[in-house]
C-alpha cells in the first residue's frame, strides 16, 4: 500500500482553511482525514496554554504532524487545517516540516484572503481577535514552496476545493 497525500493548506486564522476542508471532505474521492492547529490546541489543558501557550502549542503541533504521516502510511489522504509561522519553539517551522515529511507525498498549499477581510471575519466569528490574522501574517514562514494557491476573497470553498483537487490529483 502506497503512502496518501498530504495536503497542507497554510493561511492565516479566518483565510478560510477550515471552510475549504469541509468542501473537500464532501467530493467522494479522494477522501480525506483532517488533522488541524485548532483540534489539537483543544488537547491541551487551558492552564498550560495560559502558562506557555507557544510552548505547549509547539508541542501539539509536532504530535499532529506525526498523526499525519500515520494516516498517510496506512494509505490514507490527509489534510492539515493549519499556518507555518517562525516562532522560537518551532524555529525554523518550514523546515522542520519538510523534514518531518520528508520521503512523504507532502503538498503545502497557500490559502490566500486580504488581511481586511480576515479581520472582518474575525469580528464576525467571535472567537478570534479581530488583528489576529494580521500578528501571524507577520509571524507567517517564508519563502514556502507551495504547490497551489487558491484566494477564497475571490472564490468560494468549494471551487477552491475543486481547485486544490485538480491541481494535486487530476494533472498527475
Amino acid at each position: 500500500m502506497g503512502k496518501g497525500k498530504i495536503i497542507f493548506l497554510n493561511g492565516v486564522t479566518s483565510s478560510g482553511k477550515t471552510s475549504i476542508v469541509e468542501a473537500m471532505q464532501t467530493n467522494s474521492d479522494p477522501f480525506f482525514y483532517v488533522v488541524a492547529n485548532d483540534l489539537f490546541e483543544n488537547t491541551i489543558g487551558d492552564t498550560h496554554l495560559q502558562t506557555d501557550y507557544w510552548k505547549y502549542l509547539s508541542e501539539a503541533i509536532i504530535i499532529m504532524y506525526q498523526t499525519a504521516r500515520l494516516f498517510s502510511d496506512r494509505g490514507n489522504n490527509v489534510i492539515i487545517d493549519g499556518i507555518l509561522v517562525e516562532r522560537p519553539e518551532l524555529k525554523p517551522h518550514y523546515e522542520l516540516v519538510k523534514d518531518i515529511f520528508d520521503g512523504y507525498p507532502l503538498d503545502i498549499v497557500e490559502v490566500y484572503c486580504p488581511l481586511d477581510l480576515c479581520r472582518q471575519r474575525n469580528i464576525e466569528r467571535g472567537d478570534r481577535r479581530e488583528d489576529q490574522s494580521d500578528e501571524q501574517s507577520e509571524m507567517m514562514a517564508k519563502n514556502i514552496r507551495y504547490r497551489s494557491f487558491v484566494d477564497t476573497s475571490l472564490n468560494t470553498p468549494e471551487e477552491c476545493a475543486e481547485m486544490i483537487i485538480t491541481a494535486l490529483f487530476k494533472h498527475e
